[in-house]
């Protein structure tokens, strides 16, 4: 029963002394920075409230110098009935520091606690964040891998593409080529601005170009065997292609300006001869002669023109008379031969001819 009155005694103690001081609990958490509900812990005699052993002295020290008691002696007096430390010296000092130093402590205990609260948060999002980065960087290694292999497929694609074409264009051109090469031009006859001329070493379907060069435009008008196949006027840098058939004989092109006109059989151009006897260089008719058929023509206009020949020369032969008797022959084509007798003062001017 001493032992409880004597712990009564030690709040009721303090308690009288801060009421006999003027101060109420709040004054004195002011003065000594201790919450108020240990303050009051500490006048009810209540110690296991408060933070632990090494609190209970501090604070009941603390109570009794601010209200005008010595802690120590008080520490002292109930040294029996409050809990020991193990450190008198630093609790001592602790009560005699500063109540700011105390502030400044519980400041820091608080940071810390906050610190430590905020570690779980902390960690999660570094370990958040380390995931993040690292499906980015997979991400973006995908990505380049990617675009790096459709390049060097595309490479291979267009390098392929490039390959075939240029192998289909050389090979078409060197057919191209091939059959020009083998194409040639004889003139046949010439007259004036008309040409004609023998074409041979084509085969097959025969593509006849006609283009315009230089400036201005130029009129052309083609048919093949006697049949118009097309004419128009051309400007410069145009060009138009026609698809001759193999049993073509013979075409005809009529060019309103042939020095601007360029004529292209199988790929191979024809050069024009110039004009004879002061013919036109501008207006011109040209004749090709394809195959056989145009040989064949060839050799017949040949033979009529030499029979005309000879059937003119006969009937020029034919006319001739004299004065008196006179004996006039004429050969006809057939190889005759007819003798016409006149008289005296007679002029007897006969000649028989069988053109044909």
């Amino acid at each position: 029963m001493s032992d409880e009155k004597d712990n009564l005694t030690i709040g009721k103690k303090l308690h009288d002394a801060r009421v006999a001081k003027g101060y109420t609990l709040d004054d004195l958490q002011k003065n000594t920075k201790i919450q108020k509900r240990y303050l009051i812990a500490i006048e009810d005699n209540d110690f296991d409230a408060l933070p632990g052993d090494f609190y209970v002295r501090a604070f009941v020290k603390q109570y009794a110098d601010s209200v005008g008691l010595d802690g120590s002696e008080l520490l002292s007096q109930f040294d029996t009935k409050l809990p020991d430390t193990e450190d008198p010296e630093y609790v001592d000092r602790v009560n005699d520091d500063n109540p700011e130093t105390r502030s400044a402590q519980r400041k820091v205990e608080e940071r810390n606690d906050k610190l430590r609260r905020y570690i779980p948060i902390i960690s999660v999002s570094v370990v958040v964040l380390i995931i993040l980065i690292a499906i980015w960087v997979a991400a973006a290694r995908s990505t380049r891998n990617t675009a790096k292999t459709q390049i060097e497929t595309s490479k291979v694609s267009v390098s392929g593409d490039k390959s075939s074409s240029s192998k289909a264009s050389s090979s078409k051109k060197a057919k191209t080529t091939k059959k020009a090469k083998g194409i040639t031009f004889k003139k046949v006859t010439a007259s004036g601005s008309n040409l004609t001329y023998r074409v041979t070493g084509t085969s097959g379907t025969t593509p006849l170009k006609i283009s315009v060069t230089g400036s201005g435009s130029a009129w052309t008008s083609v048919s093949a065997d006697g049949t118009s196949l097309w004419q128009a006027s051309l400007t410069s840098g145009n060009s138009h292609t026609i698809s001759l058939p193999s049993s073509t004989n013979t075409v005809t092109i009529n060019t309103g300006n042939a020095e601007a006109t360029r004529i292209t059989v199988g790929g191979k151009k024809l050069t024009l001869a110039a004009p004879l006897n002061g013919g036109s260089t501008q207006v011109r008719v040209v004749t090709l002669q394809f195959g056989k058929s145009s040989s064949s023509a060839s050799t017949s206009s040949s033979s009529s023109s030499a029979m005309t020949g000879a059937s003119t020369t006969s009937s020029t032969t034919g006319t001739t008379g004299t004065t008196g008797t006179s004996s006039t022959t004429g050969t006809d084509t057939t190889g005759n031969t007819n003798a016409t007798t006149g008289s005296t003062g007679t002029n007897n001017n006969t000649g028989t001819t069988n053109g044909y």
